[in-house]
């Protein structure tokens, strides 16, 4: 059975933002391959263009986030939900919530309706109390809304079975090997393999980037630290402005060349991951893929997919003593064997778009067999 799905709740593919599009490239493109109609919703200001990407048709949508700010998002959504009711799809795709589900009565009635909702967002330290408050009211809009749920983590699905008592289909992120082509793409002159610790995120509070530099700052490592990521934000600014007497801590920016990222992940010492809140973080399992040896945040999430295979750190001094004492032998060796394990036979992008495909046509046969025998959901 062939399929016409569409894919909104992102800034569009290709990636040049986040988790969210990172899946939404591989997905997309992984179901054309499979000879379903895909169509991917795009800003109007992501920097692609054309109208198809890979056989996925783009549909570009205006946004005028960059005129007024987040409030913008709602506007934007509003703008791909109305396109979207007019072009009969079978099934609709929301990534996340946020800024959608108040428009759940608008979604369109024939479509099986899958939300992907996201990871806690109503946690995150960055927002005000008021939008944590709206951010909740926003969860409960897409499980009001929504007729089928995905999950990128256990902690997740579990979360929403007991909040909620639904039932959602656990569809983690996915990440390609490394490969040799990747493995030469750094110039060895530049950065010595194992030379340096490296971190990658957004800069947002919840990501512990703080507590991580803090913690470096204060060891007596002679090594460097690479930091990836915009720092153009408040917090961003706030970082850098911190730790710029430290000159073993370089700020190297956003890249968003996946191969450059994963071959700065393979040759670091230590990778750490700082991620708090949100399910399976997409930058999580390229790590893992890129066969670095990784130090993560402790918290249910990031334990629900590393288990025994990294270090743990709960605050700055456990990063400085990660700093200091962690070392390179056969122990170590085995934890990035085994995630790489992980990545091959859990996490692994053909297994992931085999199961989008697989629940998407299970949502559009229960849809369809609903519309025939009606019933209370």
């Amino acid at each position: 059975m062939k399929l016409k799905i569409a894919i909104l709740g992102t800034r569009g593919i290709p990636n040049y933002y986040g988790g969210f599009e990172h899946i939404s490239e591989y997905v997309s493109e992984g179901l054309v391959k499979k000879g379903h109609s895909v169509t991917v919703y795009n800003s109007h200001n992501h920097p692609y263009t054309a109208d198809d990407w890979n056989g996925v048709e783009i549909v570009h949508c205006y946004d005028p986030e960059y005129l007024v700010g987040t409030a913008g998002q709602f506007a934007y959504d509003f703008n791909c939900l109305m396109d979207a009711r007019k072009r009969n799809f079978d099934v609709l795709i929301l990534m996340g919530y946020t800024s959608s589900s108040v428009w759940g009565n608008l979604y369109p009635k024939n479509s099986a309706i899958i939300t992907n909702m996201d990871g806690l967002e109503w946690k995150r330290s960055k927002y005000s109390k008021p939008v944590q408050r709206f951010l909740r009211y926003a969860e409960k809009l897409a499980v009001k809304h929504s007729q089928f749920y995905i999950s990128d983590s256990r902690v997740i699905k579990l979360y929403l079975k007991d909040k909620y008592n639904i039932t959602s289909r656990y569809i983690p992120y996915g990440a390609d090997l490394f490969s040799d082509h990747e493995r030469e793409q750094l110039d060895k002159t530049e950065v010595l393999k194992e030379d340096y610790f490296l971190l990658m995120a957004r800069m947002e509070p919840e990501n512990n980037i703080e507590a991580i530099l803090e913690g470096f700052s204060n060891s007596n490592s002679k090594k460097s630290f690479k930091v990836l990521g915009d720092t153009g934000n408040r917090f961003g600014k706030f970082i850098t402005n911190k730790f710029e007497r430290d000159n073993r801590i370089q700020f190297k920016g956003a890249i968003f060349d996946n191969s450059a990222v994963r071959s700065l992940q393979n040759n670091s010492y230590l990778y750490f991951h700082g991620h708090s809140v949100g399910g399976t973080n997409p930058s999580l399992l390229e790590a893992m893929a890129s066969e670095a040896l990784i130090a993560a945040h402790n918290n249910p999430f990031n334990k629900s997919v590393l288990n025994t295979d990294a270090f743990y750190f709960n605050n700055s001094t456990e990063v400085r003593d990660l700093v200091e004492n962690v070392q390179r032998h056969d122990m170590e060796k085995t934890m990035v064997k085994n995630n790489l394990h992980k990545i091959q036979f859990q996490f692994n992008w053909d297994r992931i778009i085999d199961e989008y495909e697989e629940f998407i046509l299970e949502c559009h046969q229960k849809n369809v067999y609903e519309k025939v025998i009606p019933h209370n959901r």
